[in-house]
């Protein structure tokens, strides 16, 4: 007996045989294979694709673990799918070989106390040639097992500690990952931290047992109805529904909406391979979407004025390094506003030196913007950094660059403290829930800043603006905007960044690798202010 129920029947078909003696020739066959050199072939990819599949089918770990390159790991992981998954039975269909991957199907059964439910899902695994052995090995990851498992993730079934919560919007609406799949994250995170505030009771589930301690479980299916709890979010429904559209158009996108009038957290979605919940807890460089803040501390200390006119060179140094505005452009006689409509870079970084004060924009976005300041949104959320820099590093920061690490959530916040002046910590659940204590911003941005950084905004979305492509579908007059490229070492193409307003709405959208960012995260934003 393990977990409760006597250990099924596992069988692998297809390909590599029916279970018997031909899957265990095959097995001896790949286990004694010659060393090689060289790339894998695809005759050894698949031979060795097959003995694997066939120890795991029968429950032999030890062989299954000896035919991967990690044999500790894999060794462990295919003993606890039965063991701790409670997988009773399972099918093993291997599919065509393709190189040295080969893809995979699954048809499991996960019991508990005589109830059981089917688990179905397609897999793959590649083949590489051991280092030391020089034969055809598993190159082991977590999701060989399932494809959802990601490094030192686990599978397990049980009753889980957090009871289930049942999350609704703003106006009562549930909220549920069939409905708003990229909000699966976000109600995982809600049910590790408020399932047991809630009052709901757990049942029996099979989950991904994450790898940090603090993040949440992933539940993957249930076997036994828990009672869940309510918990009331902020979030809009609608305006959900439209960013989970907008992201679904590009690869590795993250978007979010903010209230800049009360820090209410509209709408959060993720469209990525890896399930990360980017758009709250991404750590990436914003670029020119940081020049809002830089404007900021630029306007405060009196260098500059939306209406008065700024040097905005092709190039310009600072300490050995030479910056240069996107095509070599130049603007002459021009007001700061359109330097900062068309993103100038020069126009920025060329005032350095006046403000000699490496500390000087850090200060601002954490003083004035709340960047720093140990949010605390209801779930795991990271709150920004702009780090005290020196030499050409403190010049990148200008442009968003450098040491700079931000997130959309991050970004929608700046763009809601331009609109309205006074940082509003951004939740997703209202702080009375729990009665935790939210981050609260020394100052107010210096009177007149918020309404030219306003007016800037305006002129960037409007014609001859860098923005003006994205924002011509938005609605209304009452909106403005800022692009971001930020450069990626090793990347081909820049990320993407977009930040607008319109009304009471504020948002901030990334793509990574998605060029200027007009192209990617300009639509997303614009299609998220349109349903607000």
């Amino acid at each position: 007996m393990v977990g409760g129920t006597a250990y099924g029947v596992y069988a692998l078909v297809g390909n590599a045989g029916d279970g018997g003696a031909g899957d265990r020739a095959t097995t001896n066959r790949a286990a004694t294979a010659a060393k090689g050199s060289g790339p894998v072939t695809e005759k050894e990819a698949a031979a060795t694709a097959k003995a694997f599949l066939a120890a795991w089918a029968a429950g032999d770990e030890a062989t299954a673990a000896a035919l991967t390159n990690n044999a500790q790991a894999a060794q462990t992981a295919v003993a606890d799918y039965r063991a701790k998954a409670m997988v009773s039975k399972a099918v093993i269909t291997p599919g065509a070989t393709e190189g040295a991957s080969v893809p995979f199907k699954v048809e499991a059964e996960v019991a508990h106390e005589g109830t059981a439910k089917p688990l179905v899902y397609d897999s793959r695994l590649t083949v590489v040639r051991g280092t030391e052995s020089g034969k055809p090995l598993v190159d082991w990851q977590p999701s060989v097992i399932h494809p959802q498992l990601q490094k030192d993730e686990k599978l397990r079934a049980g009753t889980p500690a957090s009871p289930p919560v049942k999350a609704v919007d703003r106006n009562g609406k549930e909220l549920t990952p069939e409905q708003y799949p990229s909000l699966r994250p976000v109600l995982d995170s809600l049910r590790k931290t408020y399932g047991e505030k809630t009052g709901g009771t757990p049942g029996v589930e099979l989950w991904i047992e994450p790898a940090a301690q603090d993040a949440p479980r992933r539940s993957l299916l249930t076997l036994v109805e828990g009672k869940p709890g309510e918990i009331r979010t902020v979030l809009d429904a609608d305006v959900q529904a439209a960013a989970e559209k907008a992201v679904a158009q590009h690869p590795e996108a993250s978007v979010v909406a903010v209230q800049p009038s009360t820090g209410d957290i509209l709408a959060v979605a993720n469209h990525r391979r890896d399930g990360f919940n980017a758009a709250m807890q991404g750590r990436r460089a914003p670029g020119s979407t940081m020049k809002i803040v830089t404007a900021a501390m630029l306007l405060e200390k009196g260098l500059v004025a939306a209406d008065r006119p700024a040097d905005c060179p092709q190039s310009v140094s600072w300490d050995g390094k030479v910056f240069h505005n996107l095509n070599n452009f130049s603007l002459k006689g021009q007001p700061f506003s359109t330097s900062f409509a068309k993103s100038c870079n020069t126009a920025f970084i060329g005032l350095i030196d006046e403000v000699h004060d490496n500390a000087a924009l850090p200060r601002t976005a954490k003083e004035a913007f709340g960047i720093g300041l140990d949010w605390k949104t209801g779930i795991p959320s990271q709150d920004g950094s702009v780090p005290v820099t020196s030499g050409p590093a403190a010049a990148a920061e200008y442009i968003g660059q450098g040491a700079i690490q931000m997130n959309p959530l991050n970004v929608a916040s700046i763009t809601a403290t331009a609109r309205t002046g006074v940082f509003r910590q951004p939740v997703l659940v209202k702080a009375s829930l729990d009665g935790r204590a939210l981050a609260a911003a020394p100052r107010a941005l210096a009177p007149g800043v918020s309404a030219q950084l306003v007016k800037m905004m305006k002129q960037a979305a409007g014609p001859g603006g860098t923005a003006a492509g994205a924002m011509s579908s938005v609605g209304g007059s009452d909106k403005g905007a800022k692009t971001g490229s930020a450069e990626v070492d090793g990347a081909a193409a820049p990320d993407s960044w977009f930040t607008g307003f319109r009304g009471d709405v504020a948002a901030a959208a990334m793509v990574e690798g998605g060029g200027h960012g007009g192209d990617s995260a300009g639509p997303i934003v614009a299609t998220v202010l349109n349903a607000s």
